[in-house]
């Protein structure tokens, strides 16, 4: 069979990383996700978000792109846990739109990602899990993660509207836009099933989904 490679985005709290999971358990897949405990500057960012700011996104990057020269080379069919591209376009910018990264940093690191991006394959899609804000505070308030309880609604509001002003401008490769606010692919599987489908068919594969 031929080789795919999705990548799932979307807002925080929205559901990439257990889609991930459950695709690359219905179809085989191998899952790549995102690592964020292991950048050095994050203590310091979370601090000082302006001094700091260009190094964690610059480092973020780094990672990400080493991520997907990693799962291009894989063998199998991958899916991704957040694709390189929200980095620049979604969090650097709104860094940048809030005053937390300076106008220098900011184009130095937008020159650093778009000449990257030149030699960077892109995915066979992109699927965008869009979710309103009520629904990601009750899923970021149900995983209890610590670091995540002061995220606020005007927060999550300002991704989303990057978010969706990235997604509308996208051309890289075919995007598939997933209602999110009334799925819960956790617990029901005919809802697991209908995604799976739609990647399916975008990709032009007629294998059914696991469990049909």
């Amino acid at each position: 069979m031929k080789k795919h490679f999705v990548a799932i985005a979307g807002n925080v709290g929205v559901g990439k990383s257990t889609l991930t999971t459950m695709l690359s358990e219905s179809f085989g897949w191998e899952p790549f996700y995102e690592a964020v405990g292991d950048n050095p500057y994050l203590a310091d960012f979370y601090k000082d978000m302006r001094r700091w700011s260009f190094h964690s996104q610059t480092f973020f990057l780094s990672r990400r792109l080493r991520h997907h020269h990693q799962l291009l080379h894989s063998p199998n069919s991958v899916v991704q846990d957040r694709s390189v591209y929200e980095d620049a376009e979604v969090f650097a910018r709104n860094l940048y739109q809030r005053g937390n990264m300076s106008d220098r940093d900011y184009h130095s690191y937008r020159e650093l990602y778009e000449v990257l991006v030149l030699f960077l394959p892109p995915p066979d899609l992109v699927v965008y899990l869009k979710a309103s804000v009520p629904t990601l505070l009750e899923r970021i308030r149900k995983r209890g993660r610590d670091f995540e309880r002061e995220i606020s609604p005007l927060y999550l509001q300002q991704l989303n509207e990057l978010y969706d002003a990235w997604i509308e401008d996208f051309t890289l490769c075919p995007v598939l836009t997933i209602p999110a606010d009334d799925l819960d692919f956790v617990r029901f599987n005919g809802h697991l099933d209908v995604i799976g489908d739609q990647v399916l068919e975008k990709l032009g594969v007629e294998v059914p989904c696991v469990g049909h």
